[in-house]
């Protein structure tokens, strides 16, 4: 076996370890919560440590949709998500497309230099104005209004992602439908977004995800239980008489069922959309 060989199989070698060590620091933490939601009270705090229960449970996962109301948590969580998301999709899209088509070289980049300083503003400093401006107009603990703080904060990144994918299209494609008989929004609808399907995706996906595991804002802007989002719920089971470890575990595997979903349907196009945005044909 000559030495190139062995640098070859050496360069194997580390790079399945380094996955490896990349998978297990991904994996572990996740398979502990896990194991946590399914122990019994016995086993959260025996020493030493219990690394799988010996009669798993699902006690922490009944008291977490019965007494702690989980489920209207959820349901809470649901709608403000899917409004915002679905809502900074439709706009960033619009907003994306009339940034990609739009002449004026100076003013166009002046919006865009906009939308990524609006990236660099801490979501902590707008914090307090927001609240104070919303508990003066009476509007705290109002999940619609909610939903529209989310929009804003999700819309300058998703309006520039929109316009890398659109800047990917030819603008010939959009003259050939009007030469064919189809006005603006015509061919915007048939031609140019069914090529920048996955780009939508991925957008609503970006939006999705931070939107459902967002927690200041919600703490911030929701103070009845009733209107608890998931991420404000499991911040609610820690307390000065300490953490429920088992609700906390049992609400974080709930939580992560619709973003798992969410990716699982559209890993595709996700994978295909960032792809398509990344690189400017």
């Amino acid at each position: 076996m000559n030495a190139r060989k062995i640098k070859r199989i050496l360069g194997i070698i580390i790079r399945v370890i380094i996955l490896a060590c990349f998978f297990l620091a991904a994996v572990l933490p996740l398979f502990w919560i896990f194991v946590t939601s399914i122990k019994s009270g016995t086993e959260l705090y025996a020493i030493p440590l219990v690394y799988w229960p010996k009669e798993p449970t699902l006690a922490a996962y009944k008291r977490l949709f019965t007494y702690s109301n989980f489920g209207q948590y959820f349901k809470n969580s649901l709608f403000v998500t899917l409004t915002s998301s679905v809502a900074a999709m439709i706009l960033s899209v619009m907003s994306g497309f009339a940034l990609s088509r739009f002449r004026h070289k100076k003013t166009k980049g002046f919006l865009e230099l906009l939308l990524y300083f609006t990236q660099t503003i801490p979501s902590f400093m707008i914090m307090l104005p927001l609240f104070m401006f919303f508990s003066k107009l009476k509007l705290v603990d109002n999940l619609p209004i909610l939903a529209v703080i989310y929009i804003a904060t999700v819309i300058a990144f998703s309006t520039i992602m929109s316009r890398s994918f659109f800047d990917r299209i030819p603008v010939d494609l959009e003259e050939a439908a009007k030469i064919d008989g189809c006005n603006l929004a015509q061919s915007i609808i048939h031609v140019v977004l069914p090529l920048t399907l996955p780009g939508i995706a991925a957008i609503f996906c970006f939006a999705f995800v931070n939107i459902w595991n967002e927690l200041f804002i919600a703490v911030m802007m929701i103070n009845k239980a009733s209107k608890y989002t998931v991420p404000v719920a499991l911040n609610s089971f820690i307390s000065k008489a300490g953490v429920s470890w088992d609700l906390m575990s049992a609400g974080i595997v709930v939580s992560l069922l619709p973003t798992m979903i969410v990716f699982g349907i559209g890993q595709k196009y996700i994978v295909a959309g960032l792809t398509e945005g990344g690189v400017k044909g």
